[in-house]
């Protein structure tokens, strides 16, 4: 299993070959055996495999074509829709409408996502996390008919990979972890651990393409910008209001 982890890969290209329904359902069950607070299980997950769905969510991430490609497209939602109505239905009275319940359920669902993916690719199946569902959230509600209590979280497309793709970098062990208490980062340590990430012939080049000096720019300049983070954000707040979440 440990090699498994280590071996991971984000596959982007399928092969057009479908997903039988037992393999979907072991890897889909084993996800469900991921934590979950208090026993709770408040996530549900979203399978996508019609073509027209697919292309309806497509433009929510940006027209990745992975999407479209992908035999399924998994969409992770924290939900406290389900476990209210059943709270409701024994004569118990919910008090899950507010910001930490909905961290809960966003925890939730991300456990069970991440389950999901490393049980697919036991199975020999490619994955591909996708981290554009929160800005577009208030669309895919809309498109997936999400009830009140429910906000997607994130989305996963499972296919047969049909490319050899690079392992992508990763920070050394040394740089995550701290012991006992938080230490604090020196100039010279950032310059360490980030040395390796910057002198990658890949991130380079990635450099050069975005017409930048460093590849700390290539993120706050070009992929995550202050601006973009803030609309967001707004839109991410809008609709954990209207999905019941901001009433504390």
């Amino acid at each position: 299993m440990i090699q498994l982890l280590n071996n991971h890969k984000t596959i982007r290209k399928y092969k057009n070959q479908e997903i039988d329904e037992k393999t979907l359902s072991e890897i889909l069950t084993a996800g469900t055996r991921a934590s979950t607070t208090g026993n709770m299980q408040v996530y549900s997950i979203i399978v996508t495999r019609d073509d027209e769905m697919k292309a309806k969510l497509s433009p929510f991430h940006f027209g990745q074509s992975m999407i479209k490609e992908a035999p399924v497209v998994l969409t992770f939602c924290a939900d406290f829709y389900r476990f209210n109505k059943w709270c409701e239905s024994r004569n118990a009275k919910p008090g899950y409408d507010n910001f930490l319940s909905f961290m809960t359920a966003a925890i939730d669902a991300l456990l069970v996502a991440q389950n999901v993916c490393i049980a697919a690719e036991s199975k020999g199946l490619g994955i591909c996390y996708l981290g554009t569902t929160l800005y577009t959230a208030d669309k895919i509600i809309d498109t997936l008919n999400l009830p009140k209590g429910v906000v997607p979280i994130t989305t996963v497309t499972i296919g047969y990979p049909d490319e050899k793709q690079e392992q992508i970098d990763r920070l050394p062990l040394e740089a995550i972890i701290h012991h006992e208490t938080y230490k604090n980062y020196s100039s010279e340590s950032i310059n360490k651990y980030y040395s390796e990430k910057e002198h990658r012939s890949d991130n380079i080049e990635f450099v050069k393409e975005n017409s930048k000096e460093t590849l700390a720019q290539v993120f706050t300049d070009i992929r995550y910008t202050k601006k973009d983070n803030i609309t967001f954000s707004k839109i991410l707040l809008e609709v954990l209001k209207k999905q019941g979440f901001l009433n504390q």
